[in-house]
């Protein structure tokens, strides 16, 4: 198998499941790494049943690929071990030899349980990066507790800013509408395991790197943690109002929904002249964003009558040409049309072993020195057990005999 791109000659020991690992391996593997992505034999990676929906075959029968797997396993080579047999824990062994980054998401005090430890594998491959991913990290009253997106959301407070009002129609905590907490820590996990490869580089040596659901989801609600800590104020929910920059909200049109997002005076200004208000910038409560913010109550109905005269459509052309940020609120069916997002090719096609193709989401980064990428196929459960195996020196014999005990 020859991978292209810049991160080619890297090889990444995939020891995740669910979401946020393979998310950060994705990320290698999209841009040429070898990512081995290790299962359970007969099992697999349990975002496999994630479902409905999965992917369906041409004649209306489940492939087994869920949404969940789809999203975050392209272009990986998928071998089965039984990681509690200590035949299997002896592969991982001989794969991690060879590798510049593994990746793992079991509960703390597992690895070390399997003999897998980055302390114990590092004695092997000192170059190695290990990056681990929990709910909590390696440490503290938590650690071992088990996480899941939905109750980081919850515990991180990111449900308490997110929902409408309370006393409003819908009012109350919500979830983000993804499971916005392991793509986040799937990110950061990734960010960590190539900066400790650019240091690797500088020291020759590997690293240990400690990511948590936990520690990702505040750092993402960041600007409200920091407003806390400057005012000792707790954030609460507002819907759609932005809580420090006006006008930005969800303003109903003749004929629906608009979002504007006016994000600096000069902005509100223009604004202000497309909707026919241009006094508003002159008056003390609204020249300054600031003063906008603290009189948003007032701000928003005065906003919300001229608006209700437009259709969505024409306003959003109108600030569009004025160059003020504002968008009708699209379905996703509505955003993949839209023709930036064509133009921009945020859909692939991507070959599958069962349907011949399926789409995908491209990655989002564009290098101006590589071509347009062309990503690789999703495994099929334990597709390349037989070949790793024997690229880490196991016999034909060898292979018969762990399969036979369902060691892989």
């Amino acid at each position: 198998m020859t991978n292209v791109g810049p991160l080619a000659h890297i090889t990444v020991l995939d020891l995740s499941r669910s979401l946020a690992g393979p998310w950060a391996c994705q990320i290698f593997a999209d841009f040429g790494a070898d990512v081995i992505k290790v299962e359970r034999p007969g099992l697999g990676d349990e975002a496999r049943i994630w479902g409905p929906p999965f992917l369906m075959d041409k004649d209306g029968e489940s492939t087994g690929d869920s949404v969940y797997f789809l999203t975050s396993n392209r272009g990986k080579r998928s071998i089965t071990i039984d990681i509690g047999k200590p035949e299997g824990q002896q592969i991982i062994r001989d794969l991690a030899r060879k590798a510049d980054v593994l990746v793992e998401n079991f509960k703390v005090g597992d690895m070390e349980r399997f003999g897998l430890s980055y302390a114990k594998l590092s004695e092997d491959n000192p170059a190695l990066i290990y990056c681990s991913i929990t709910g909590f990290g390696q440490s503290g009253p938590r650690s071992r507790q088990a996480a899941y997106d939905f109750a980081i959301q919850a515990m991180s407070g990111m449900m308490s800013i997110t929902g409408e009002v309370d006393g409003r129609p819908g009012g109350g905590p919500q979830k983000v509408g993804v499971p916005i907490v392991d793509i986040v820590t799937g990110l950061y996990a990734a960010i960590g395991a190539l900066t400790a490869l650019v240091q690797r580089g500088q020291t020759g040596k590997g690293d240990f790197v400690d990511v948590s659901l936990l520690d990702c989801a505040i750092a993402g609600i960041s600007s409200q943690v920091m407003s806390h800590l400057l005012t000792g104020k707790i954030p609460t929910r507002l819907g759609n109002r932005h809580p420090t920059i006006q006008p930005q909200d969800r303003i109903a049109c003749s004929d629906g929904d608009i979002v504007i997002a006016v994000g600096n005076d000069t902005q509100f200004v223009k604004f202000c002249a497309v909707v026919g208000r241009s006094e508003l910038p002159h008056d003390n409560r609204f020249a300054k964003n600031a003063d906008r913010a603290m009189n948003a109550d007032v701000l928003l109905p005065i906003i919300g009558e001229e608006l209700a005269k437009w259709t969505k459509q024409d306003l959003a052309d109108a600030l569009d040409a004025a160059g003020v940020p504002c968008s009708p609120i699209n379905s996703i069916a509505e955003v993949l049309a839209d023709r930036q997002v064509r133009h921009r090719g945020v859909v692939s096609v991507v070959p599958h072993s069962k349907t011949g193709k399926v789409a995908q989401v491209s990655p989002p980064m564009r290098f101006g020195s590589l071509p347009e990428m062309s990503l690789r196929q999703h495994p099929a459960l334990g597709e390349h057990t037989r070949e790793l195996l024997t690229e880490i020196g196991r016999t034909v014999d060898d292979i018969a005999e762990l399969q036979a005990r369902a060691i892989v």
